[in-house]
C-alpha cells in the first residue's frame, strides 16, 4: 500500500491558502457573519472542543503545518459519550489479530484500543505464534483474556506464516462480521460504532474506512490515506482499501473464508480482491478510524521493508484477472513500490475512427498526426480530420497532402458555426469504426502503443469512456481524470503537479476509475456514443460536453477509466482559445449554468472517487 506521497510542489500549488489570504477573507463582513453562524452551529452540535479543533486545524494549515490531532473528523468527548449512551443493536464484529513477536508496548496499546470502543458487541481474537524468545505477547494476551471475556487468546503450536496464523484466528471468530487488525496498530474508539452504524444503515457486507500513518511513538504524522469509494481498477493498481476493512461472514464464505499463504505479504490484497468480487454492497466511511503504525519492518514505513510483498501483490492481481476471465498480465510498477499495472490483451481488432476537429493551425495538426501514426502501436485505424471554418488557403493545400503521407486519413468538411459537439457528432456519423477516439488537434502523443493502450480498456464490457494522461508543455499535469464538484462544476485531478509526481495514493501512475475524463483525448465504443446521443449540441456546444457524456454512461453503471500509460502533451485549445475568457466567456457561463442545473444533485452528493477531506476549490488534492 502506498503512503500518501508528499510532492515537491510550488507553494501556490501545494498550499493554495496563506495566512495573509485568510486574513483578508476574514476581514469581510459577509465572511465574518458566516463564520459566526458556523461557530454557533458547531458549538451547539459538537461543543467547544470541536470548535477549537477546527479553528486550530485551519490556522495550522494556513501556516503550512498539519495538526492531525485536531482533524475535524476525530471524535470529540461529547460524540464518544453520546455513542456509549446510545448503543447500537448491531452485529458482533470479530477482530482477528495474528500476533508474532510483538513489541509489548505496541501490543498493549492495540488491545487497549479495542477495549476502549464505544460499540460493545465485539470479539478480539489473538492468534499468537510468537517464539520462545518473545513471551511477552502471550503473557499480555492471557492477562487481557482473563480481564475481558470478549477477548479470545489462542496460542499456536507453530508459526504458519501470516496467512496461516490469520486462518487459525478466523476459525475462532464468532462474529457475524470479521475485521483484520495488525498486532502493532490501533483503532480509534469510535471505529466499530461507525462501522456497525453503516452496516445497519446500508446493509453493507463490506465496509472500509480512511486511515492515518503515525510514527512508532504515535506522535509524528506519516501520512493520510484518504480513499475513494470502491473502484475496481484502483484496487488492481494498488491496495488502497487495507485498513479498516470489515466484512460479513456470509461474504467471506462466498469468497473463500481464508487467507492464502502463496500471497503472503499481499494476503490482504488478495482477500480484498476476492471479497469485492462477491460483495453486494460495499461502503466507504470517509473518516479516519485506523492508525497504521510506521516502524522498521512495517509496510506503513515503506513496502520496501517487505520486498517479497511486491511480487505477491502482482500475483494477487493476476489471480483476479484469471478468475474473472480478463485476459491480461499484471506486473509490478517500476518506481512505485506496491503499485501494479495490468496489460490487457486485445480480444479483437476493431477499427478505431480517430476524430480530429480542425481550423487552420496545420502545424499543430501535423504534429498530432505524425505522433499518432508513429506511436499508435495499432494499425487498424482511420483518421477523420473534421474541417470547420478554416480561412487560410495553405490549410486546404495541406489537406491535399494527407492521403499520400498518412494512410486511411481523410478530410470531412463540417459546414456551420463552431460547435465542438456538433462537429464530433458529424464525424461520428461519417466514421466506419466500432471505436471512436475524440482527439484535439493540439495533442502530441508521447508514449509507444498509445492507441493500443486506450483500446485495451475501451474494449471491456464494463467500460464507458477512456481518457489519457495529458501534460502541459511545461511538463506539469493537465489531465489525470476529472473530479466532479471542483469550483462548482468539475476539475482535473492533480492539475499542475510535476510530470513525475505519483499523486495521492499513486493515483497519477496507476489506472483509475473516475466519473469522467476529458474529451481532448477520449475513446468510447461507437455503439455507446450513439446510444447515449453523442455530445450534447444544444446545452454543451463547447464546454462540459465530454463530462456530460461520461456522466450519462456512469449513471448507467459503466466505468470511466483513466490510464496513465497513454501519455501526451496537450497544448490547450490553441485553435479556438480558452473557454472562460475573452469572447468565449458568455457562452461558457451559459454552459456552466446548464451543467450545474443538470447535475446539481450529483455535485451536491460529492464525487465518490474524491475523498471529502480534500478541498473543492483547487485541483491539487489539498486538505479542506
Amino acid at each position: 500500500m502506498a503512503k500518501k506521497q508528499q510532492e515537491n510542489l510550488p507553494a501556490d500549488v501545494a498550499r493554495p491558502d496563506s495566512l495573509g489570504g485568510m486574513a483578508r477573507r476574514l476581514a469581510s463582513p459577509a465572511h465574518l457573519a458566516a463564520l459566526c453562524r458556523w461557530a454557533g452551529d458547531t458549538v451547539r452540535q459538537e461543543g467547544f472542543e470541536q470548535l477549537w479543533r477546527e479553528l486550530d486545524f485551519r490556522v495550522s494549515l494556513a501556516l503550512h503545518k498539519d495538526k492531525w490531532q485536531h482533524r475535524a473528523d476525530q471524535p470529540t468527548r461529547r460524540r464518544l459519550k453520546a455513542q456509549r449512551r446510545n448503543p447500537l443493536n448491531g452485529p458482533k464484529i470479530s477482530l482477528v489479530v495474528p500476533v508474532y513477536n510483538t513489541d509489548p508496548a505496541f501490543f498493549a496499546q492495540m488491545v487497549a484500543s479495542v477495549r476502549g470502543q464505544t460499540y460493545p458487541n465485539w470479539q478480539l481474537v489473538l492468534a499468537d505464534a510468537s517464539d520462545e524468545a518473545h513471551p511477552e505477547p502471550g503473557l499480555l494476551g492471557r492477562r487481557a483474556a482473563g480481564k475481558d471475556e470478549r477477548i479470545t487468546y489462542l496460542r499456536l503450536e507453530k508459526n504458519e506464516g501470516i496467512s496461516g496464523n490469520t486462518n487459525r484466528g478466523f476459525a475462532q471468530a464468532e462474529g457475524d462480521y470479521i475485521a483484520l487488525l495488525d498486532h502493532d496498530d490501533l483503532i480509534y474508539p469510535n471505529a466499530l460504532y461507525e462501522v456497525a452504524q453503516e452496516i445497519l444503515r446500508a446493509g453493507a457486507d463490506l465496509v472500509y474506512s480512511d486511515e492515518i500513518v503515525l510514527s512508532a511513538d504515535l506522535k509524528e504524522l506519516g501520512g493520510y490515506h484518504f480513499k475513494p469509494d470502491f473502484a475496481p481498477d484502483n484496487l488492481r493498481g494498488c491496495n488502497y482499501i487495507t485498513h479498516l476493512a470489515v466484512f460479513s461472514r456470509e461474504l467471506a464464505e462466498k469468497a473463500g473464508f481464508e487467507e492464502r499463504s502463496e500471497f503472503d505479504g499481499a494476503q490482504d490484497h488478495d482477500l480484498l480482491l476476492r471479497l469485492t468480487e462477491q460483495a453486494g454492497c460495499i461502503r466507504h466511511i470517509p473518516r479516519v478510524l485506523y492508525i497504521w503504525r510506521g516502524h522498521a519492518g512495517s509496510t506503513a514505513a515503506g513496502i520496501q521493508a517487505k520486498p517479497y510483498a511486491l511480487e505477491a501483490g502482482a500475483r494477487a492481481v493476476q489471480a483476479q484477472l484469471d478468475r474473472l476471465g480478463m485476459a491480461g498480465k499484471a506486473e509490478c510498477l517500476a518506481g512505485a513500490p506496491g503499485a501494479f499495472r495490468v496489460r490487457y490483451e486485445l480480444d479483437a481488432r476493431p477499427l478505431v475512427s480517430v476524430l480530429i476537429p480542425n481550423k487552420d493551425h496545420t502545424d499543430d495538426l501535423e504534429r498530432c498526426l505524425s505522433s499518432l501514426y508513429a506511436k499508435a502501436g495499432y494499425d487498424h485505424f482511420e483518421v477523420l480530420v473534421l474541417e470547420n471554418n478554416s480561412t487560410d488557403p495553405a490549410t486546404f493545400a495541406y489537406y491535399e497532402t494527407l492521403p499520400a503521407r498518412y494512410p486511411r486519413c481523410r478530410v470531412e468538411r463540417y459546414e456551420g458555426a463552431f460547435n465542438f459537439s456538433a462537429v464530433n457528432n458529424f464525424g461520428a456519423g461519417k466514421a466506419a469504426g466500432q471505436m471512436l477516439l475524440l482527439l484535439n488537434n493540439d495533442i502530441e502523443i508521447l508514449t509507444e502503443g498509445f492507441l493500443a493502450e486506450m483500446l485495451s480498456y475501451a474494449q471491456r464490457r464494463d467500460v464507458g469512456c477512456v481518457g489519457a494522461k495529458l501534460f502541459y508543455p511545461d511538463d506539469t499535469i493537465q489531465h489525470g481524470g476529472v473530479i466532479l464538484g471542483i469550483n462548482q462544476t468539475a476539475g482535473h485531478s492533480h492539475k499542475g503537479h510535476p510530470r513525475d509526481a505519483v499523486g495521492d495514493l499513486y493515483r497519477l501512475v496507476t489506472t483509475q476509475d473516475f466519473m469522467a475524463v476529458t474529451g481532448a483525448c477520449l475513446m468510447v465504443k461507437k455503439v455507446l456514443y450513439e446510444a447515449y446521443g453523442g455530445l450534447d449540441e444544444e446545452k454543451f456546444a463547447v464546454a462540459y460536453n465530454d463530462i456530460d457524456l461520461c456522466l450519462k454512461l456512469w449513471q448507467d453503471g459503466y466505468l470511466n477509466v483513466y490510464t496513465p500509460f497513454a501519455q501526451a502533451y496537450h497544448y490547450e485549445s490553441k485553435s479556438r482559445g480558452l473557454d472562460d475568457s475573452g469572447p468565449n466567456a458568455q457562452r461558457y457561463a451559459v454552459e456552466k449554468q446548464n451543467f450545474i442545473e443538470k447535475y446539481g444533485p450529483l455535485i451536491q452528493a460529492g464525487d465518490p472517487y474524491y475523498n471529502p477531506h480534500f478541498n473543492n476549490k483547487f485541483e491539487n488534492f489539498g486538505l479542506k
